[in-house]
């Protein structure tokens, strides 16, 4: 079930206790990239005989042909007999200083908070994760590496009839000594309506049995993991990018960086290090920009939803634009449930999530977009520098387009630190993908735009341990930005795959 520690990685010198200097701990475990419990090389041997194990058919059918789901009379929502799960319904949005005023849409609406969840344990003095290989129906490739707990309140109630969530009780009831990582956050904006999951990060104390597809991977792994194409999926890259791993030390612990780059990296997550916009100004300006937008969005029914029309097969836009709801039909193996049917949101076209970086006065600095979406409890999440789905803007004002899409769209290779394309939650969209992207420039923006703020690794680690700052997206993207802290492959892979 494990293996022999073939690369053994050390713990920061001079460290505290266990629980103490967490940050280093955390960054211990990205140092040792090799593994521990199990070798990196061995990693894909293990991941193709779970997909064998852990597979997914996955079959269209018509809306009204999804077992245990029906459509409302009265207003033509999608939902589960049950009444548990989600519900498909309308939105209907005004925005009167947005570039597109006012718009409608279908949405999911989700109420219930679900429960994300890694466990780690220390082995040899370095924390590992426990990860999961899971398939997704909507998942491009079947199976990719999830969570220890990846479940919605209906799942672990079981309102499905299935089996148990494992190791589920490990999260619900964490010990005395409480989790790591503890925090509700959102997830798309655009395609649910007030959708949140508690993010979790939980210690285990004693002995943990690992069942079938299940792997226990040290964060340098994971780092080294998400340099590929859809493999570490969205659920465990939120719970990933809430660990705490900022630290004024880093550099003097593991040594200094081999490049400008990293080095102006280790800076950013040094809290003493000179910010351009201090803390107390950032949280100004987000409220700021919260108290200024003004978003009406309201539940509509589906049923006559302006803009859509119905068809046995899906959900679409008149202009064969933006997304479709599509219903499937799915036989899993190693799932809780064997068999099911849903509706799923099926975008059209790749999108691009990328981070603008540039070093100010030697400090790394990320380029936080003040965005506004329909669905987010407090209308405004600070997203990456750009975040859009190209091919939707060719039915959109030009007024619409986002602002530095040019600079990520097509970049300079050797300015790409970070590029891999990466799938957005499997359960509920189909076949969703973006490019997520870290590109260095030289461009600025005024201090003082209402919109954009350079901001340092530090405060972004800093407002994840706080609920609705960060949208999912961006959290994917600290993720990736912390898998650039250690040496390793991750540049010139992704400086490959730019020039392909």
């Amino acid at each position: 079930m494990t293996e022999a520690t073939t690369h053994p990685a050390r713990r920061p010198r001079g460290s505290a206790p266990p629980r103490a200097a967490t940050p280093l701990r955390v960054a211990a475990s990205a140092y040792a990239r090799e593994g521990g419990l199990t070798a990196h090389s061995t990693f894909h041997d293990w991941y193709a005989e779970a997909g064998e194990r852990a597979f997914a058919r996955v079959e269209r059918v018509p809306l009204d042909e999804l077992d245990g789901w029906e459509t409302d009379p009265g207003t033509g929502n999608l939902r589960h007999h049950t009444g548990g799960f989600f519900t498909v319904e309308g939105l209907e949005v005004r925005m009167p200083a947005g570039a597109v005023p006012a718009w409608s849409q279908p949405i999911i609406n989700q109420p219930e908070v679900g429960v994300l969840g890694i466990l780690v344990k220390e082995f040899d003095g370095v924390l590992h994760c426990l990860m999961q290989a899971k398939v997704e129906p909507g998942n491009a490739n079947g199976v990719q590496i999830s969570p220890t707990v990846q479940a919605t309140r209906s799942n672990y109630t079981r309102v499905h009839g299935g089996r148990p969530v494992p190791y589920l009780d490990l999260f619900r009831d964490p010990g005395p000594r409480g989790p790591l990582v503890d925090v509700r956050q959102s997830e798309q904006g655009s395609a649910f309506h007030h959708k949140r999951n508690r993010n979790m990060v939980v210690e285990a104390d004693g002995d943990v049995e690992v069942h079938d597809g299940f792997r226990w991977l040290t964060l340098g792994q994971l780092h080294r993991l998400l340099a590929e194409d859809d493999l570490i999926n969205m659920d465990a890259r939120t719970v990933l990018s809430c660990l705490p791993f900022a630290h004024e030390e880093l550099a003097r612990e593991f040594g200094p960086p081999a490049d400008a780059f990293r080095a102006a990296l280790f800076r950013s997550c040094d809290p003493y290090a000179e910010a351009r916009h201090p803390m107390s100004a950032v949280l100004s300006w987000i409220t700021e920009a919260r108290t200024r937008t003004v978003v009406r969005a309201r539940r509509v029914p589906l049923a006559g939803l302006p803009g859509w029309h119905r068809t046995p097969e899906r959900i679409s836009h008149s202009t064969g634009a933006f997304f479709d709801v599509i219903g499937v039909r799915v036989e899993a193996g190693g799932r809780e449930v064997a068999r099911w049917s849903q509706p799923m949101i099926e975008p059209h076209g790749t999108g691009v999530v990328a981070f603008l970086t540039r070093s100010i006065d030697g400090v790394l600095h990320v380029l936080m977009n003040a965005r506004v979406e329909a669905g987010y409890i407090d209308v405004v999440e600070l997203a990456p520098t750009v975040q859009c789905t190209p091919a939707s803007y060719e039915h959109l004002p030009r007024s619409a387009r986002p602002r530095f899409l040019d600079e990520v769209e097509h970049p300079d290779p050797a300015r790409v630190r970070f590029h891999s394309v990466l799938s957005e939650e499997g359960g509920r969209f189909h076949h969703a993908r973006n490019r997520y992207l870290i590109v260095d420039t030289d461009l600025d923006v005024p201090p003082d735009d209402p919109d954009y703020r350079w901001m340092t690794a530090h405060q972004l680690v800093e407002l994840l341990r706080h609920s609705h700052y960060l949208n999912i997206q961006a959290r994917s993207l600290v993720a990736c930005l912390q898998s650039l802290l250690m040496p390793g492959e991750p540049a010139p892979t992704a400086e490959r795959k730019v020039r392909t």
